[in-house]
């Protein structure tokens, strides 16, 4: 337990330390809050009242699933996991680790947009922080679960671009960050479903904002975690030590199964 937690301890300072994290961790995210404060509140005063859950989504989009994965990458092919497993550190430990400090990453930086936006630039103050603090948990754990899937089954720096933008371009267009989901057109709407970020925007619209609604909250959080605890079991199942053994990913299918939770919200 001493181990794991100064290896927790070493991979949260390193998220300062390395120039590519600090960007997608801070800088980048903290960087277009302040311009889309700036700007979209002044063309578009409306934007206001979605100002704080569309910041703290992008903030942990660009955590999770731009900055998550490619240490993980990094560490396999230059033989860092190779050398782990060598010493008897468990896989689990290792993708705990990763998701863990790259949760408390995107945690300091979602506190830092919601208790600033209100005050820099008169965003709509939620009725419920304590239903934030719920929803934002709930979207880190499931994007986190992503990012270290997606870590998992990449080959190498190229493939880890491909999956990532994969994921982030459609939930960042297309999951009710930039756009309201029911202003999308039912065919778009239909493919949001498939998406955390819509879950989390109707959350955070529903439960911290009083907003009524035709969507249940309380299965839309149960939905994230399922999302983030299959994300890490498929995660723990298809992780691989080296990626020099010219070994394929075992059963690549069950990727399929990370979107499950969210396509049977189709179903409803």
């Amino acid at each position: 337990m001493k181990a794991l937690r100064q290896h927790l301890f070493f991979e949260f300072r390193s998220g300062w330390r390395n120039r590519s994290l600090l960007l997608l961790y801070y800088l980048f995210p903290m960087a277009f809050y302040v311009f889309m404060g700036l700007v979209m509140t002044e063309l578009a005063p409306d934007f206001r009242s979605f100002l704080l859950p569309t910041m703290v989504v992008f903030a942990i989009l660009s955590a999770e699933i731009l900055g998550l994965p490619n240490p993980l990458v990094e560490a396999r092919e230059g033989g860092v996991l190779r050398s782990f497993h060598i010493h008897g550190i468990s896989s689990w430990s290792i993708l705990g680790v990763a998701s863990i400090t790259s949760a408390l990453h995107s945690l300091v930086v979602c506190t830092l947009i919601a208790f600033s936006a209100p005050l820099l630039f008169g965003a709509s103050t939620p009725n419920s922080w304590g239903a934030v603090f719920v929803v934002t948990v709930a979207t880190v754990l499931a994007y986190a679960g992503l990012g270290t899937l997606i870590g998992v089954i990449s080959a190498g720096p190229r493939t880890t671009i491909m999956w990532s933008q994969l994921v982030y371009m459609p939930s960042f267009l297309l999951g009710g960050v930039m756009i309201p989901s029911e202003l999308l057109p039912d065919g778009l709407q239909q493919i949001g479903w498939l998406l955390p970020s819509t879950h989390a925007m109707l959350a955070y619209r529903t439960l911290a904002y009083g907003e009524t609604m035709a969507y249940h909250a309380g299965y839309g959080l149960l939905t994230l975690l399922l999302g983030a605890c299959i994300s890490w079991l498929l995660a723990g199942f298809l992780f691989r030590w080296d990626s020099h053994r010219n070994q394929p990913l075992r059963y690549p299918f069950l990727i399929v199964g990370a979107v499950l939770p969210y396509a049977a919200w189709l179903l409803v």
